[in-house]
């Protein structure tokens, strides 16, 4: 099922439409979660040869993010400023209705020509759910909820006449006109999902079209995609979900002084942030069954950047940046979202210096496939 190395890999960033930075430092990040910040910075990405954006959703002020602008209509905005970049719209089943959202997409894939997403996100701060007057689920209920959503998503996109009748939410004869736009390669707007918990990886496995991870090393990325594989294979996939893996970047000219940003990021911690953030969320690992869930073996250092983002360890010189993404693809990553400490330079810098060495090994790879397969 592994989609091998011939696929060239895809790029994906992280939208700041959050404040804070993605580091809970006090290290200068240059960085805006203003809408005039943003779509300069998408139109950057899109010219360096980002494929996707993934906005970030957060409902209430939490863990340096004071300020928040709503993931959707942030999405649509950023999708009519830019011609060719896929934005992937995070959102909360619990706080959504897929029949609602399902509408929303549709409109959204038209009015940019087929390129909305959406990531469906279980949930890990109990606030954004009880301060609303919603029900708090119990780690592996959220996602059932989740699964119940995707599939109810898929069907509406796809039917004539949606039905499910699940724990979570009833379809009954539901039909919706416009579908989203016929798009050659997909069957809908894409789902993503992630998560590192066994009910995660189910979901993932069984109904998503992207599986995204938090930052890990090859051994952590590799028991993922062998665990994905396994769960698609008994699901009567043909293939796995494709995988994106969450990475903090860190280019500069030599990798000491790469390595000496990274421990000014920590040293500057804002450490009452950073524990409690990982208070609130180790809990969803250690509520699992098996103890298995994201964050679950987080260190203090890891959540200094709060998607495990340096266990990814794209740290280094553009040349060492470059090997070790391209390492990763050889495992069977498919996407890599990136972070970065400013947000405008760097993203610009990546499309200028790793992005074509990576294209560049890439093809090294194939044509090496390609030589060893004649001489056998």
């Amino acid at each position: 099922m592994n989609t091998g190395p011939s696929v060239p890999l895809r790029f994906a960033y992280w939208v700041p439409n959050v404040s804070g930075g993605l580091v809970t430092s006090t290290i200068e990040q240059r960085t805006d979660w203003s809408y005039e910040y943003n779509v300069e910075l998408a139109r950057l990405a899109e010219k360096a040869g980002f494929e996707y954006a993934l906005t970030q959703v957060r409902y209430t002020a939490s863990y340096s993010a004071e300020y928040q602008h709503e993931s959707t209509s942030f999405s649509l905005a950023l999708l009519l400023a830019t011609q060719r970049l896929k934005v992937i719209a995070a959102v909360h089943p619990g706080l959504w209705h897929p029949g609602v959202l399902a509408k929303w997409v549709a409109t959204a894939d038209h009015l940019s020509g087929g390129r909305i997403a959406v990531n469906v996100v279980s949930g890990w701060l109990k606030d954004e759910f009880t301060k609303l007057g919603e029900p708090w689920l119990e780690h592996d209920e959220r996602y059932r909820r989740s699964a119940e959503f995707i599939q109810a998503l898929r069907a509406i996109w796809t039917q004539d006449r949606a039905n499910l009748a699940g724990d979570f939410y009833r379809i009954r004869d539901f039909s919706l006109q416009p579908k989203p736009l016929p798009v050659p390669g997909r069957a809908h707007p894409e789902i993503f999902q992630g998560g590192n918990s066994t009910a995660a990886r189910n979901n993932g496995g069984r109904y998503s079209d992207w599986y995204f991870s938090n930052g890990n090393d090859f051994d952590g990325v590799s028991e993922q995609l062998h665990d994905l594989e396994r769960i698609a294979a008994a699901a009567g996939r043909s293939e796995r979900p494709k995988f994106g893996l969450n990475g903090f970047v860190i280019v500069r000219d030599t990798e000491s002084e790469a390595r000496e940003v990274l421990r000014e990021i920590i040293a500057k911690a804002d450490t009452p942030a950073v524990r409690s953030f990982g208070a609130a969320v180790q809990q969803a690992g250690a509520s699992t069954s098996d103890k298995r869930g994201m964050w679950a073996n987080s260190s203090f250092e890891d959540l200094v950047q709060y998607n495990d983002g340096f266990r990814t360890q794209l740290i280094g010189t553009a040349e060492q940046v470059a090997e070790r993404i391209v390492a990763y693809r050889k495992l069977g990553v498919d996407l890599i979202l990136a972070g970065f400490l400013h947000f405008q330079e760097e993203v610009e810098a990546f499309g200028r210096t790793v992005l074509p060495l990576v294209r560049e090994l890439e093809a090294a790879e194939a044509l090496d496939t390609a030589d060893t397969a004649a001489v056998r």
